[in-house]
């Protein structure tokens, strides 16, 4: 089996390429993709080069980990049946390409387990239920508490501040330093952090990736409030001790989501409590993907680009 898949041979060079598929094994799904949508955050580090080393990662590389689509085909032990809409968080079925995210190609190929069944009236906003559930991650459970400001308005911004308003918590302010950014919340206020002075804040959630910030950050704490580091940071974080030490100052890193933050997540959505599709700025047919992978990383005015299977 072959598919066409958005190749990534290195940094800056991008297209569509024929790429050769592994064999299906029995707990296996074939998934027909539908729509895949561009991270701006890892994706764009593999495009500029920026990306630190990380396990599994070479080019040529297959990206994406943001797909919505059917199943086609499920091998006699997988417990998802042929017809079915699913999510894919991304798959590992390339020879000659690395598949470290995997998702940006027409057809896939991954375990059943690493799928979610969704409604197919999502659309295209099905892809973007890993931003969704990330953002869960990072803000439910023990130990955690919501944010009262979160640094970035960009997509994960958002739908951290959704979740908090719908969490029934006091709003949370949001900042964000380009004036087109600000724009697009309900419930919450977006501001330049210019004209912030508050320096009593409980729990700051940085999505920004700008290791810069943390010192800044650390001012704008409450005695014994904490920092969630919920982007990706290519720099070394460092900070002065001592600001820190006087506020008795908590770190904390969130990864990616689990299962339990998928299924939270989509119940929400499916319930239309949360809402995704009005965060898709952008969509481009698939075989314009090296267009749509640069209008992603370079355009101001993108805040989510979803790339269109359906006709590739």
């Amino acid at each position: 089996m072959h598919t066409t898949a958005v190749l990534l041979k290195a940094p800056g060079q991008l297209d569509l390429s024929e790429v050769r598929l592994q064999t299906p094994g029995s707990a296996d799904v074939v998934v027909q993709v539908r729509h895949s949508g561009i991270s701006t955050g890892t994706e764009k580090l593999f495009w500029t080069g920026d990306m630190p080393p990380f396990p599994g990662m070479g080019f040529p590389l297959v990206p994406g980990y943001e797909a919505a689509g059917e199943v086609v085909e499920a091998g006699a032990d997988a417990d998802i049946p042929v017809g079915s809409h699913v999510f894919v968080p991304g798959a590992n079925c390339y020879d000659g390409a690395f598949g470290l995210f995997g998702a940006a190609a027409q057809t896939v190929i991954t375990a059943a387990s690493r799928v979610t069944r969704v409604d197919a009236g999502l659309g295209a906003s099905g892809a973007l239920l890993a931003l969704a559930a990330t953002a869960r991650h990072a803000m439910a459970g023990q130990g955690k508490a919501v944010p009262d400001l979160i640094v970035g308005h960009g997509t994960l911004g958002r739908l951290l501040a959704r979740l908090t308003v719908l969490s029934g918590a006091p709003a949370p302010t949001v900042w964000d330093i380009d004036p087109a950014r600000r724009t697009g919340a309900a419930g919450y206020d977006v501001i330049d952090p210019a004209t912030d002075t508050r320096r009593d804040y409980s729990s700051i959630y940085d999505v920004s990736g700008q290791s810069a910030l943390l010192p800044d950050l650390i001012g704008r704490l409450a005695r014994g409030g904490e920092i969630v580091l919920a982007g990706f940071y290519t720099q070394p974080l460092s900070f002065a001790f001592p600001p820190a030490f006087m506020k008795e100052a908590r770190l904390r890193i969130s990864a990616e989501w689990q299962a339990c933050d998928m299924i939270a997540t989509r119940a929400l959505v499916e319930s239309g409590d949360l809402r995704l599709d009005d965060l898709i700025t952008h969509t481009m047919p698939a075989m314009q993907a090296t267009q749509a992978y640069r209008t992603a990383f370079t355009g101001t005015s993108c805040l989510k680009m979803i790339l269109d299977w359906n006709a590739a």
